[in-house]
């Protein structure tokens, strides 16, 4: 889809800079979002100014070292070494830059509410720094109103008006760590501009980046719900297969093999499944800004606050299976010895932001369970303001365990090694381990 609309000459001008890539890009925040979309543009063959403030990512990108999994490292390497993507710390570079990517992180507060100063303080370096004719587009999820509320008052202060001095969108970012069928280059993109101009300029620029179709939205607004709601979508559905998880377990029936047979049906059914809980920044976040949002207007989403209460339930139900389990086998949860594989939200990765696995570390630690945790791809986490390594798996480390844990299902894992040498599992990713002796081998 395409907004036709007439354009000024600021516009067009910065629209031809667009289309013959003689425009230099600046990315706010090198991230797991901000690093590879700053690759893609510079792959494009854009120049490319990658911002943040953390010196340490700013010395890794300009020496070309990756620390991204969705990142090739030969890409970055490169890419540096052509001088077409550098980094910085000094936000007074901004001056240099044709349009910007706001990707920085929109975490939420201890009260489950939008902690926006992040995307604020972004702001208010773009509005010291920015010149006439320069696109600012933000990524990071939020809530509805963001763009207009927040991003627009902040650079309009500086005398400038948005959609004729300088233009203003929000694209919300769809990255998937991990995924090895879509990533930043080949996803579709939705863009909402605070003008048709502004829009016209902003998917100028991601058709001239991306593979996938980049579809326009008549606001930021928009644009923002729309993320909003894939999150959303998601994250009740899950926590539906979560309940049906714990009732199933309750009633002595495989939630696994109902929702495969559920998924037989060719219409009006999706699976989802169940798991330790929710991690990683979209899914267990994004539905709490749309409730604080929504507070505004003196409505309560039910559906999703206990979509989130559930979801954030499992790590208790992980934990109580713990306990039964062991205490079938003869054993208290105090004292014994568990070994957790996988710390990562998800398979595969080395993201361990949100992970249910931490929750779950933590209550274990509440009853004495003397614990470890191995992940091939994550080497240290935090928790509760310590650091830990993990383990390498090890058959020894295997025998020590009372109880095994699979939390990540990583495919990096060897199985067999552990279904031969553990002493019980609860499996909570349904890996379809070689022991399927009850006696043994537990489902969530």
């Amino acid at each position: 889809m395409s907004i036709k609309v007439k354009i000024n000459n600021i516009a067009e001008q910065l629209i031809h800079k667009l289309e013959t890539k003689t425009a230099t890009i600046g990315v706010v925040g090198l991230g797991y979002v901000g690093l590879p979309l700053a690759v893609e543009k510079a792959k494009a063959g854009y120049n490319v100014i990658g911002f943040d403030v953390q010196e340490e990512k700013v010395q890794k990108v300009n020496k070309g070292e990756n620390y991204i999994g969705d990142v090739i490292p030969a890409d970055l390497e490169a890419l540096v070494d052509s001088g077409r993507l550098s980094a910085t710390a000094d936000y007074s570079f901004i001056k240099e830059v044709d349009a910007l990517a706001i990707c920085v992180p929109t975490p939420l507060d201890v009260y489950k509410q939008p902690n926006m100063q992040y995307v604020e303080s972004s702001a208010k370096a773009i509005a010291k720094n920015f010149t006439p004719g320069t696109l600012v587009v933000l990524e990071s999820t939020t809530y509805p109103g963001t763009t207009e509320e927040l991003i627009k008052p902040i650079l309009e202060e500086t005398g400038m008006v948005c959609g004729e001095d300088f233009f203003l969108a929000y694209s919300p970012e769809r990255v998937d760590p991990g995924n090895k069928d879509f990533n930043t280059k080949n996803t579709p993109k939705v863009v909402g501009g605070m003008t048709p101009t502004c829009t016209k300029v902003a998917a100028t620029m991601y058709r001239s980046v991306l593979d996938g179709d980049v579809h326009e939205v008549s606001s930021p607004a928009v644009a923002e719900m729309e993320k909003l709601l894939e999150n959303t979508f998601r994250n009740i559905n899950i926590a539906l297969a979560n309940e049906m998880a714990i009732l199933c377990n309750k009633m002595g029936i495989d939630v696994w093999e109902v929702i495969d047979a559920a998924a037989t049906k060719p219409y009006g059914f999706m699976p989802f499944y169940p798991g330790p809980g929710l991690g990683g920044h979209c899914i267990p976040i994004d539905p709490w800004y749309l409730t604080w949002k929504a507070r505004e207007y003196n409505y309560h989403t039910k559906l999703i606050e206990t979509a989130g209460e559930i979801n954030d339930s499992m790590p208790d139900f992980v934990v109580q299976r713990c306990m039964e389990i062991l205490n079938k086998h003869g054993k208290a949860l105090k004292g014994s010895n568990i070994l957790v594989l996988g710390v990562a939200y998800k398979k595969d990765i080395d993201d361990y932001r949100e992970s249910p696995v931490l929750p779950i570390l933590s209550r274990l630690t509440n009853f004495g369970v003397e614990w470890r945790v191995a992940d091939p791809y994550v080497k240290e986490f935090r928790l509760n303001g310590e650091t830990y390594r993990t383990k390498e798996l090890k058959v020894e480390l295997i025998k020590q365990a009372d109880l095994i844990i699979i939390t990540t299902n990583h495919s990096g894992f060897d199985y067999d090694m552990i279904s031969e040498n553990s002493a019980v599992i609860l499996d909570t990713r349904n890996t379809e381990l070689s022991c399927f002796d009850q006696n043994v081998y537990y489902k969530l």
